[in-house]
């Protein structure tokens, strides 16, 4: 009785299982894996991540203490930020930018954490790692009114209870790089601007004019602008692209204007700077720099009124002429291409189209030149001021109706009319 009762739970026993085990089959969990202990070192981790704020408020109190270490010149400050374990090559540039920023006047200088994560690469023995857009807001003493803005792409990384910053390259494409990040900076105030570059004698050159031609520029423009210019010196082709950007043809070009903001609505500008190619202060002589001064400080000063889009002629014209108005070169000088065509096919039969100013070489100097000398001619028939009335008009312009309109109404001319007249003046003013 009892072994045939062993038997029998036995049996039942083994049945139950495999219904079970049937059930299992059709949808019950399975047991879950033990999950081996923690060792201590990783107990410790966990526990010390737990307690340490967000990255997000770690790495913003980490940008405050590194623009702070920048305001008070503390480089040790500004070294704790670095990541101890990154490459000694960017430790060193780190270090040379915090030494390079110490010598260019700032009236403001602070980071921004825009919160959108970016993707990146592991980084070796990181604890955690956070990959980030930052803006910089700065401002130039001397150059700027109001500060200006600059993305930047920083990678950050934990390692125990603190966060570094480290890389700042290669985590973005659109990442901005300023003077600072390329060599030793040569910085000088002026009167009327600040000129910031890398080679000492440039820049003195440079210093030397600039007042002089912001106040020429005045004397046409008018006072109703900043009356001062930043200009940026580089010292190679891939510094003056990081400061001008993509769009520009970096080769082809003696110098440029350019501004981080430009609303022309409430007419407010930031970051305006003119930019030399290095070549411009390298070969240039004297004349030909202020020459090139004066053009983009024009540009500078009227930025706030000037729409992307309208009449090319007039927008790069205007700046033409008051660059050359006190060079003392003569009109066969300024505009050799356009003499030489003169004398081949006579007068022109169109105004430079916008088109004309996105081409290269040869035919680029001639738009530039008839640009020029169209100006010229309306400067002597209806006078600087009303001239000046014209370009704030003109600029405005993005419809070729609106442009016409405004030549009509300033100088009594229509487009066909200007041309009769400007290419009858050509003999004279090109002989």
């Amino acid at each position: 009785m009892s072994s045939t009762g062993k038997a029998r739970g036995w049996v039942v026993l083994g049945a139950s299982a495999a219904v079970l085990g049937g059930l299992a089959l059709v949808g019950l969990p399975s047991p879950a894996p033990v999950e081996p202990p923690p060792t201590p070192a990783t107990a410790e981790r966990a526990g010390l991540a737990a307690r340490l704020p967000a990255p997000e408020v770690a790495v913003r109190e980490l940008l405050m203490r590194r623009e702070e270490s920048v305001r008070q010149g503390d480089e040790a400050a500004f070294s704790a930020t670095v990541d101890p374990e990154a490459p000694i090559g960017f430790r060193q540039r780190q270090l040379q930018q915090f030494r390079n920023l110490q010598t260019v006047p700032l009236s403001h200088f602070g980071y921004r954490l825009d919160g959108v994560p970016l993707a990146h690469a592991p980084v070796p023995g990181a604890d955690e790692v956070m990959a980030s857009r930052v803006a910089l807001r700065y401002s130039l003493s001397g150059a700027d009114s109001v500060p200006t803005e600059r993305p930047l792409g920083y990678l950050f990384v934990r390692r125990g209870a603190s966060w570094y910053l480290a890389e700042d390259t290669g985590v973005t494409p659109d990442a901005w790089r300023g003077p600072w990040d390329f060599d030793r900076v040569e910085a000088r105030r002026t009167g009327r601007g600040l000129v910031v570059g890398h080679d000492a004698a440039e820049v003195d050159r440079v210093a030397v004019q600039l007042d002089a031609a912001v106040a020429d520029v005045t004397e046409v423009w008018g006072s109703g602008w900043a009356q001062r210019a930043g200009v940026l010196v580089p010292s190679s082709p891939e510094e003056l692209r990081a400061l001008v950007g993509p769009e520009f043809a970096v080769d082809g070009i003696a110098g440029v204007a350019v501004a981080d903001l430009v609303d022309t609505r409430t007419r407010r500008v930031e970051g305006a700077r003119v930019v030399l190619s290095p070549r411009t202060t390298e070969q240039l002589p004297d004349v030909a720099l202020g020459v090139v001064l004066r053009h983009e400080i024009t540009h500078v000063a009227a930025r706030a009124v000037t729409a992307d889009g309208a009449p090319m002629w007039m927008l790069e014209g205007y700046p033409d002429y008051i660059g050359y108005r006190k060079s003392g070169l003569a009109p066969r000088d300024i505009a050799p291409d356009l003499a030489r065509t003169f004398r081949q096919s006579g007068p022109p039969l169109r105004l430079p189209t916008n088109t004309e100013f996105h081409q290269a070489g040869r035919r680029l100097d001639l738009a530039y030149q008839q640009s020029w000398s169209v100006v010229h001619f309306l400067a002597q028939r209806i006078g600087e001021e009303r001239l000046t009335d014209l370009y704030r008009r003109i600029a405005t312009a993005t419809e070729p109706d609106a442009a016409e309109n405004a030549l009509v109404e300033v100088t009594g001319m229509t487009s066909p009319q200007l041309l009769a007249a400007w290419g009858a003046d050509l003999q004279h003013s090109l002989g």
